[in-house]
This record gives C-alpha cells, structure tokens and sequence, in this order.
C-alpha cells in the first residue's frame, strides 16, 4: 500500500514516523514543501521533518529524540566512508588477485606454447635427420650399384679383352703360320 503523507499527517504516529523509509520521507517532506534534496541522507531529511512537525505542533517535543544530531550524522557519515573505503580496497585487492591469477594463467599458457614449440622443433629435427639418414642410405644404396655396374663393365671388357687377345693371337699364329709357309 502506498504511503499516503495527508493521511498520515492526519492522525500521526510517533513509532509509525520512526520506521518511515526514505522514500516515504521524502513524500512527507514534499507535502510539507520543505527545502531539501533528494539525495540527501536519510536521517537529515527525517530531522528537517521533525523540526517541521515540532514547529507545526503537529507531532509533540518527545520526537525531538528521533532526531539525531549532526555530530552523529558526520560520525554515520565517517563509517560509512570507512565502509566505502574498506569495501573498495577489498574489491582492489580482488581485482589484484585476479589480475595475478589471469597472469599466472597466460604465464602457464606461455610456458605450454614454448614447450609444445621445443616439442614441435624437436621433432622436425627428429624427422630431418631421419629424412638425411634415409638419404644416405639411397646415396650409399646408389653408389653400391654404380660399383656394382663398373665391376660389371670392368668384367665384361675383361673378358672382351681376353676374347679379342685370344683371337688377335690365334690370328697373329696364322699369319705366323702363313707367312712362315711362304717362305718355305
């Protein structure tokens, strides 16, 4: 239900105005066209009101209690900044925690990427000199063959050599033969 600032000016009460919310002080402090902000601190407004409702004899002195003096209103002020104050340094100190935590985090991660990149590297290396090894192996696996083949070549004009020596002598006997008939 909605606060209703004539209705209770009608018929006020002490222990209804002492749990008044801000809200509802304010509409009480509008009717009664006080001169005030709306971001002022509660209990200020509520004092305007009650030095109001004193003055317009609408409440009794025994509100004047309800009133809180300024002295108590800088020392709720005071603790309040000191609250603010606490509640930010806890919120910076959150923040430097998580900050450390998102660092320690891309360090892990910085630290996983140079290892996975020494891992990579290692293993090209690995396979580089696997790639070099089985070129070697072709290389020395091509020269066999070439040695194979000259050996080869090498027998075969051997041999060719041997057949044509043979034949050159044989032809050689027979020119010997033939010559020396002739001259018989």
């Amino acid at each position: 239900m909605a606060f209703d600032a004539g209705k209770f000016l009608k018929t006020p009460d002490l222990e209804g105005f002492d749990n008044l919310k801000k809200e509802e002080l304010v509409l009480l402090a509008k009717h009664l066209k006080l001169d005030f902000k709306v971001s002022m601190r509660k209990q200020i407004i509520k004092n305007l009101v009650i030095d109001k409702l004193v003055h317009a004899e609408i409440l009794g002195e025994e509100v004047l209690e309800l009133k809180v003096e300024n002295i108590d209103a800088f020392k709720l002020k005071q603790l309040e900044l000191e609250d603010e104050l606490k509640l930010k340094e806890l919120e910076i100190r959150k923040e430097d925690e998580l900050k450390l935590k998102q660092d320690e985090l891309k360090f892990k991660q910085d630290e996983l990427k140079l290892k996975q990149a020494e891992l990579e590297m290692k293993e090209r290396l690995e396979m580089d000199k696997k790639e070099k090894d089985e070129l070697k192996l072709k290389e020395l696996e091509m020269r066999e063959r070439l040695e194979m083949e000259k050996l080869k070549l090498e027998m075969v004009k051997e041999e060719s050599n041997i057949k044509v020596q043979s034949k050159s002598e044989y032809f050689d006997a027979a020119k010997i033969y033939v010559f020396d008939s002739q001259i018989l």
